[in-house]
């Protein structure tokens, strides 16, 4: 399936700044051996101007689409829960861009799913029925996208999944019929795959606190129906694997992205299984952070006697990887997902048409580069 990565301004400064740009996501991130880093340190000098370039380009692009007449058009738009911090980050954003590109604050709609798919449904049907421009959808369940995509494209709407990505048969779907339909959104397993390799930078006598060779973890999932938390859980410890660790899973529990219950989780296993837990792997931040609670409370400190990563670079937990207190995040670029989805809206209301996958690069996140993210997110 053609896929299209799209590179915003704001993205590619950080992107030259780091070296580590949008591109396409079909592969997940680079391996760990010698020769692959050295392909990527030839390749880095070109990067930001790649990047760069990428960037101008989307956003000609978006200007030359948002050239039409927009104040009019009505934007529906579902997220799967406003209590999630991320996709609160995500569709403040987004709003605020629609309406930079020209859109009235009047006629954008944002309704909370609840997580619940049956009052999510509910609200695309009264979408459907207020007869809006375009849809902007963040399911609640990845596996309802056909029944979805259905009734959508029935009415005559165009659509845009957001965050969380239908599975391939679907978008082969959107192609295969020459619907107004397409996904934006990062691979989560490259996000799972950085996890992992911060772990494995760290090495191994740093990490092996027991010396058994072995490296003992603990996982806290999201939404195990959630094709991000699947892969994040699978490639997070793939990349440990496939740098020549052995690994021992302790435990493996479902937190549904919750502070508090991945509090609770943590916790409990943290009195079961005592000092041999050296890492605790947390699908999101938000779970990070509950994770973070109950090992500060069980008297262990990150850095010394166990190591703990997450995904998302909240505010929050980008200030703990800059503490010490977490090792390390991966930051979901709201930014450029949240542009691009618009961007997405705007071509498809004035008949210029999309891929089916717009895809941007997740960042690596360590004491490094927290402060730059910091500052782009604050």
């Amino acid at each position: 399936m053609k896929k299209k990565v799209v590179s915003l301004l704001l993205a590619a400064t950080m992107v030259a700044a780091m070296v580590t740009g949008c591109g396409n996501t079909d592969t997940p991130a680079a391996s760990n051996n010698a020769a692959d880093n050295t392909v990527a340190d030839n390749a880095a000098d070109n990067t930001g101007d790649v990047a760069a370039d990428n960037a101008s380009d989307a956003a000609d692009a978006a200007a030359d689409a948002a050239g039409g007449d927009l104040a009019d058009k009505k934007v529906g738009v579902c997220i799967y829960q406003f209590s999630d911090n991320f996709m609160t980050l995500f569709r403040t954003e987004l709003e605020n861009y629609l309406i930079s590109q020209g859109f009235s604050a009047s006629n954008i709609t944002i309704v909370d799913g609840a997580n619940d798919q049956a009052t999510q449904t509910g609200q695309i049907d009264n979408f459907i029925a207020d007869q809006v421009d375009v849809l902007i959808i963040n399911p609640v369940n990845s596996s309802s996208a056909e029944t979805i995509t259905d009734k959508v494209v029935e009415a005559g709407i165009p659509l845009v999944y957001i965050n969380r990505e239908p599975d391939e048969a679907e978008e082969q779907r959107w192609e295969d019929n020459g619907w107004d339909v397409t996904y934006v959104g990062c691979d989560a397993r490259q996000s799972g795959t950085f996890q992992g390799e911060m772990i494995v930078d760290l090495g191994l006598d740093t990490v092996d606190l027991n010396g058994d060779g072995v490296i003992q973890y603990i996982m806290v999932e999201g939404d195990p129906e959630n094709v991000d938390a699947q892969y994040r859980t699978e490639f997070s410890v793939k990349a440990l694997e496939d740098a020549g660790l052995e690994v021992d899973c302790l435990s493996d529990q479902v937190g549904n992205w919750q502070q508090g219950e991945a509090q609770s989780i943590v916790a409990n296993a943290l009195g079961q299984f005592g000092e041999d837990i050296e890492v605790v792997f947390c699908n999101n931040d938000a779970m990070a952070l509950g994770a973070l609670q109950a090992i500060e409370s069980a008297g262990r400190t990150v850095g010394e006697d166990i190591f703990l990563v997450g995904v998302d670079a909240l505010s929050e937990a980008l200030e703990d990887v800059l503490a010490g207190t977490m090792t390390g995040t991966v930051f979901n670029d709201h930014f450029s997902q949240s542009h691009s989805a618009a961007d997405a809206a705007i071509n498809f209301i004035n008949g210029v048409g999309n891929d089916y996958y717009i895809g941007c690069d997740y960042v690596k996140v360590t004491q490094d580069n927290a402060q730059e993210i910091l500052d782009m997110v604050k």
